[in-house]
């Protein structure tokens, strides 16, 4: 079992185990971000037609209804939102096609590019895995809308997100701690599918008193030789090299590099551009692919929901400049267009 464990607090809340670093801002200072935006805005912040013309949308090219197993396909949806397409399963990532991330529909962050995948055009789900409760992640309507499907998918979720998902109609729901494993072994594959929970630093909550009463976590996902790790929300954290001796060697590393400024604020919660380069590079340390390449580095939790102050296309160009910078070979970089797919 690795080392880091989550810290639990009196009353059953849960906390990052490095520290008070690691530690969300408090009330007060985020009201002194509210009261500094009007100041601390960037100089020119592209626009929402700006943007669209920038980033559009690629049209799918994914395998339906399935993959050949031994192929790992990736699509991005939006946001943290994949299909993976592993072991002959597909499987969502922490899944929103609601148009707005908030408990309304009529008010909070409203996307700047549709789901990329329209959901009447989803291939069969087989399983869904859930990084945490923030509605950027897990959205109200759309698991109602995935709990219908015929047959209804598995689901994977931190500690206390699983009577939530149950509520609203979710069927083989599964709980886990960090380092919590499930290894999925049914006739109808051609591959077991393991996954393991894995430490993030960030926090929970969807409402102001239910701070941190469930869990947070990233996933590995493994079929045979095939792994991706799914990082989650996450801030910097002394843990990314004992996750990757832990999942590893990996194809792909889907990593989080937008939502972070002001950094002052936000970053126990959301790494940069270059502390994601930097935890990637962690993470892939130990142990090394039989084959000597760099896995794959897919940037995520930008361009569709603007929650933090950094202007919308900010994320990739810094996270280009930071792999460069780090001498990491330019082709193990994927910067996902909306609906683009990759294929390994």
């Amino acid at each position: 079992m690795p080392a880091v464990q989550i810290g639990r607090r009196p009353g059953g809340t849960f906390e990052n185990p490095w520290g008070p670093a690691a530690r969300l801002q408090g009330f007060g200072a985020a009201l002194k971000w509210m009261v500094l935006r009007p100041v601390t805005q960037p100089a020119h912040s592209i626009s929402r037609r700006e943007f669209a013309a920038r980033f559009p949308l690629v049209s799918n090219d994914f395998p339906v209804p399935r993959a050949p197993a031994p192929d790992l396909v990736i699509t991005w949806i939006g946001h943290s939102s994949f299909l993976i397409q592993i072991g002959g399963r597909n499987i969502l990532t922490d899944p929103v096609w609601s148009n707005r991330a908030s408990p309304f529909q009529w008010l909070g962050p409203r996307r700047w590019s549709p789901p990329a995948i329209p959901f009447a055009k989803l291939p069969p789900i087989d399983a869904v895995v859930i990084s945490h409760d923030h509605y950027d992640h897990l959205d109200d309507a759309t698991v109602r809308r995935l709990s219908r499907l015929d047959p209804p998918p598995r689901w994977y979720a931190p500690l206390g997100v699983g009577s939530w998902l149950e509520r609203r109609g979710a069927r083989g729901v599964r709980e886990f701690d960090w380092w919590g494993q499930d290894v999925w072994t049914d006739p109808g594959f051609p591959a077991p599918l393991t996954l393991i929970a894995t430490p993030a630093q960030h926090f929970s909550g969807r409402g102001l008193t239910s701070r941190n009463h469930t869990l947070w976590c990233g996933w590995s996902i493994r079929a045979n030789d095939r792994a991706v790790w799914f990082a989650g929300d996450t801030g910097r954290h002394p843990a990314f090299a004992e996750i990757g001796a832990a999942v590893g060697p990996l194809d792909v590393i889907l990593m989080p590099v937008g939502a972070y400024n002001p950094q002052w604020f936000m970053g126990p919660v959301h790494i940069s551009p270059e502390d994601a380069v930097v935890a990637f590079s962690e993470t892939i340390a130990t142990p090394p692919r039989s084959d000597g390449r760099v896995p794959v580095m897919a940037a995520m939790h930008w361009g569709t929901f603007k929650l933090t102050d950094e202007s919308m296309d900010e994320p990739p160009d810094r996270t280009r400049r930071a792999w460069a910078a780090a001498g990491l070979p330019p082709d193990r970089l994927w910067i996902p267009a909306h609906g683009e797919s990759r294929t390994l």
